[in-house]
Formats: structure tokens, C-alpha cells, sequence
């Protein structure tokens, strides 16, 4: 009997760490092989959506490039240039998407009198890269992009930068960390922090309730990506942009918590609009309200004198 006691006890942390290791395991698989939506589906979708004109798309100027990502792989993008304009605007799509989500957006750029630069994000679409980091890594691709722009139209290029959801992390990380280089950012449903957003997740889809979670999936993204958690913080980083930012979110938001965005805006110091629309889920914001959002973003450029001469009428 004691013998059996001593080697139910002496078991005791063995289950314990192997417990641990598969839950650091699970939650880094998570970030780093988030499931992404079928390429065809998207496509499909936003055709039927009519979100995506493919007679505009068949027509458009426009050139695709491969840009190399300091990174160590290739990012594929596409120069949509349907003005005689130095005003450019890249658009960085959300996680699980590519950058077919990302031509409605382009299209209300066309409106405003801006040409764009749609782009994979790595490991989505036809980009390289083998896992996704939220931002971290995707950081230093949005650079890499911003200077392809720069590359493609001059050094005297104006340009603005478009993100949903990660792609809106991204920008903030991106500006506060690495360059504030664009004359202005839209930050579309961006998390304030990505702890707070995994624990969100994880209490929300899961019936873990604990911060270990996370904390052990950080540890094991350390070892297995070269990364922490603590790096993907747009709440640090927004607070070093000085260039105007535009907030954007839904009321109705449950996977990224509109306070999120909130919390940005009051970090943010300068120049600065946050707008919350009623209607909408996640990512939802453009979709469910376009004409207002359109207008939000005209108010906003015309703001801070950032029209083009070439804005539709």
C-alpha cells in the first residue's frame, strides 16, 4: 500500500508537465497554424458579395511583384494603379483571409483619389513564410512592403496604410516599432494586446479560464517560433506614433473587443479620430455599413489635409 502511494506520488509531476507541455503545445499551434479560410471560398465570396468587380479587376492598371521579406521569403503583392497619382495606400488584410478581402477596400481608395498596394500576409495566400505570428514577424514584412512602394513610385510617394483585424495589429506595430513612415494609418478592429486577446479567445471558445494558458503557449512560442507573446503589444506601440491614426470597430464586435480599440485611442497622443459603428461583427465593419465607412474615412483625410486632387465626386 505505501508503495503505492509513494508511486501515485512520485507520478503526480510527471502528469503535471506533460499536461503542461500539451497545453503549451495547443495554444502555440494556435497562433502559429491558425486555420485559414479556403481560397476559393473567399474568392466566391466576395464576388457574390459584389465586393469584388472582376470586369474592374480584368481592367485596372496594375502589376504584381514578388517582395522579398527580411524575413527570409517571398510576399506577393499587386500595384492596383488606377490614377496618375503619388498618393498610394497598402492594405493589410486580417488573419485566416488573403488579400482578395482586400479589394474592397482598394475600390473605396479608388473613389478617395488613391492608387494601393494589396499583399499576401505571410503564410496566407500565395505569400511564403511557414508560420503566423499576429504581427510579430508580419511587422517587418509590412516594411518591407512600404519600401517595395517606395521602390516602385519614388521617394516622394505619400502613402497611408489600411489594416483589418491582425492586419491592423500589424500597422500599429509596425508604426510604433519599426518606422512611423506613413503620413497616415486606419486601424480596423485591431487588439490592444495579444495576451488579452488569446485569454479572450481561449475563456470565450474554451473551458479554460487561467492566464497559464497563455503564459505557457508564450514559453513554447519562445522555443518553437523565436518569439514571446509580450513582443505583439499595439497598446506599447501606439503610443510612439506620431503620424494621425483612425480608429475603427463595431459595437457588436465578440472576438476582438471593441474596448480594445478604445483603449488604443486614448493611448495615442497627436492626431487621432475613433469611430464605432452599431452594426457589424468582427471584420465587419466595412460590409455592414460601407457608404458610412466610406464617409468616415473622407472626414479623416479631409481632417488632417490628406486628400488627393483625384477624389470622385
Amino acid at each position: 500500500m505505501k508503495r503505492s502511494l509513494l508511486w501515485a506520488a512520485g507520478s503526480v509531476p510527471a502528469i503535471l508537465s506533460a499536461a503542461a507541455v500539451a497545453l503549451g503545445f495547443s495554444v502555440s499551434n494556435r497562433v502559429m497554424y491558425i486555420r485559414k479560410k479556403d481560397e476559393e471560398l473567399i474568392l466566391q465570396r466576395e464576388i457574390g458579395a459584389k465586393r469584388l468587380d472582376e470586369a474592374w479587376y480584368g481592367a485596372v492598371r496594375k502589376s504584381e511583384q514578388w517582395v522579398e521579406s527580411a524575413n527570409g521569403y517571398r510576399l506577393k503583392a499587386v500595384f492596383l494603379e488606377p490614377h496618375d497619382t503619388d498618393h498610394y495606400v497598402i492594405i493589410s488584410h486580417g488573419v485566416t483571409e488573403n488579400k482578395v478581402n482586400s479589394f474592397k477596400f482598394a475600390r473605396m481608395f479608388e473613389r478617395l483619389g488613391f492608387n494601393s498596394v494589396v499583399y499576401d500576409q505571410r503564410r496566407h495566400g500565395e505569400s511564403g513564410g511557414r508560420t503566423t505570428s499576429l504581427g510579430h514577424y508580419e511587422k517587418f514584412d509590412l516594411e518591407a512592403v512600404v519600401h517595395a512602394l517606395r521602390m516602385h513610385a519614388g521617394d516622394h510617394v505619400r502613402f497611408g496604410i489600411h489594416g483589418e483585424s491582425m492586419g491592423a495589429a500589424t500597422l500599429l506595430l509596425y508604426a510604433g516599432s519599426v518606422e512611423d513612415a506613413a503620413d497616415f494609418y486606419i486601424a480596423d478592429c485591431a487588439f490592444s494586446d495579444v495576451s488579452e486577446q488569446l485569454l479572450h479567445v481561449i475563456r470565450t471558445t474554451t473551458p479554460l479560464r487561467s492566464r497559464l494558458s497563455v503564459r505557457l503557449g508564450s514559453l513554447f512560442l519562445k522555443f518553437r517560433d523565436g518569439y514571446t507573446l509580450e513582443t505583439i503589444s499595439p497598446r506599447e506601440a501606439v503610443r510612439a506614433i506620431e503620424k494621425p491614426v483612425l480608429f475603427i470597430h463595431t459595437a457588436k464586435d465578440t472576438f476582438v473587443p471593441p474596448w480594445m480599440s478604445e483603449e488604443l485611442y486614448r493611448l495615442k497622443s497627436g492626431d487621432k479620430e475613433l469611430k464605432i459603428f452599431e452594426s457589424g461583427k468582427h471584420a465587419q465593419a466595412f460590409n455592414s455599413n460601407p457608404a458610412a465607412y466610406e464617409e468616415t474615412v473622407a472626414k479623416f483625410l479631409e481632417k488632417y489635409q490628406l486628400k488627393t486632387q483625384k477624389a470622385l465626386q
